[in-house]
């Protein structure tokens, strides 16, 4: 199946991709490649749907394996979040290994990621011996993976650590999306008539985000236009600090403003139109509706309503005709059984077989941090919320995390299942001193609560 194209610097900064090697492409079995460091042996191989698989063992390994689930993006096999944690997890002992996920499908690829992480994990132990231990950790998409392991694994996984993960599933991803873009298209171009949906291929998606952009540019110059991004803004859940930049002042809706245009011109939405059609690739269809929204009630979700009506005040535009407007404009349907199949494959919250905890970033353009509210809500109503544990670090950007945040993060985890208790290893201050005391790159654990994700759905 074809695969789109995004620019690589883009691909990179929006995924966070690794620098992890890929399995050799011909390796049938288990094969031991040129070691990455000094006494670790690297291994490959390739799974039955045609996945690959990598591993890397240190010398002194301390018995535990971590299984990582990397991000959306190219089928390539990854055992670590960043060069600089596998560096530091390896020295520290821990064996890592990571699948590609099945190539010959959608880089959404949830269809095969949990089946490939545990037959990685079966592989692993085939060619170095069987972890004591074993923890999940995934990042972005990879952390709904690890989410999906966290729930079904049991006896597989002991415990799992997500990352910027996108806990809250493919269903209300592409509904809040559609919203941000549906506002766009609707206040900001509306004489364009704009596809939003059911694209006929990746180049069509691309032209779209494209036109939107450039809409979200043009508006930028005028008051009104601000009002309008600021609203587009508040339902994409997209955070008001930039990179680069300071936390704006609360109340300062100009600020606020700036910022989250920020992230757009810097292509937020080059990212995630494209995106929608890996998603709906997967599921067979269109997985996101607005018939029936009320889009003032969804405004009153979100934290920066405020902010939306500040701006429409000094703008002397109408919030109440644009909230009616979009209200009674609102006439995409979703296909159901997309619905249904995206539902089976790429949700989470159901509830937890082993203890998760989750890091976010504060500030994340592509997987905002509410998504951890409404994933919280559903572990609880599962009645699993005692395996649940999240916490948060000040920075701006997805998957931002320092190398001490990830280990400070396995070591919290790893106490938990050690000990059957968490013993308050996963308070901010105590993250926060003991990334720090690893003498690695810094930290930034706060306290923090997210709010309410703008834009989920029952279906």
């Amino acid at each position: 199946m074809p695969k789109f194209a995004l620019g690589a610097a883009a691909l990179a900064a929006a995924l966070a991709l690794t620098a992890a090697a890929p399995a050799s492409a011909g390796s049938t079995t288990p094969q031991a490649t040129a070691p990455a460091a000094a006494g670790t042996r690297h291994l490959s191989g390739r799974l039955p749907d045609g996945a690959t698989w990598i591993a890397d063992l240190p010398a002194h390994w301390n018995g535990t394996l971590l299984l990582f689930s990397h991000g959306y993006g190219p089928t390539t096999a990854q055992d670590a979040p960043s060069p600089a944690a596998g560096q530091a997890l390896l020295a520290e002992g821990y064996a890592l290994a990571g699948s590609s996920y099945d190539p010959n499908g959608p880089w959404w690829a949830l269809e095969s990621a949990e089946r490939d992480q545990l037959a990685t994990r079966e592989a692993f132990a085939a060619a170095a011996g069987r972890p004591a231990r074993t923890l999940s950790v995934g990042q972005s998409m990879g952390g709904l993976v690890n989410a999906q392991l966290a729930r079904d694994a049991d006896g597989d996984i002991d415990g799992a650590l997500g990352l910027c993960g996108l806990v809250a599933g493919g269903v209300d991803l592409d509904n809040y999306q559609l919203d941000a873009e549906y506002t766009i298209a609707s206040l900001l171009a509306p004489d364009e008539h704009l596809r939003l949906v059911d694209f006929a291929d990746q180049d069509a998606a691309a032209a779209t985000a494209a036109r939107l952009t450039a809409a979200v540019e043009r508006a930028q110059a005028t008051p009104a236009g601000r009002a309008r991004i600021a609203l587009a803004a508040a339902y994409l859940n997209l955070p008001d600090w930039a990179p680069g930049q300071n936390p704006p002042a609360p109340g300062d809706a100009e600020a606020q403003e700036a910022q989250q245009y920020a992230w757009f011109a810097q292509g937020v939405l080059s990212f995630i139109g494209p995106a929608r059609t890996s998603v709906e690739q997967s599921a067979g269809g269109n997985t996101s509706w607005n018939a029936g929204v009320d889009y003032a009630e969804l405004l009153r979700s979100s934290e920066h309503a405020d902010e939306v009506r500040a701006l429409y005040r000094t703008a002397g535009a109408d919030l109440r005709a644009d909230l009616t407007a979009l209200t009674r404009g609102a006439r995409v349907h979703a296909d159901p059984q997309a619905v249904r199949r995206l539902q089976r494959t790429s949700t989470a919250g159901q509830g937890l077989a082993v203890p998760l905890l989750d890091l976010h970033t504060t500030s994340d353009q592509l997987v905002p941090v509410q998504q951890e509210n409404a994933f919280a809500a559903r572990v609880r109503a599962a009645g699993d919320g005692a395996l649940l544990r999240q916490a948060y670090v000040a920075r701006q950007g997805h998957c931002s995390f320092t190398a001490a945040e990830v280990v400070a993060g396995v070591h919290a985890l790893e106490h938990r299942v050690a000990f059957g208790r968490w013993d308050g290893g996963t308070a901010p201050a105590a993250l926060q001193r003991a990334a720090q005391a690893l003498g690695l790159d810094g930290a930034a654990f706060v306290p923090y609560r997210p709010t309410r994700l703008v834009g989920a759905r029952r279906s």
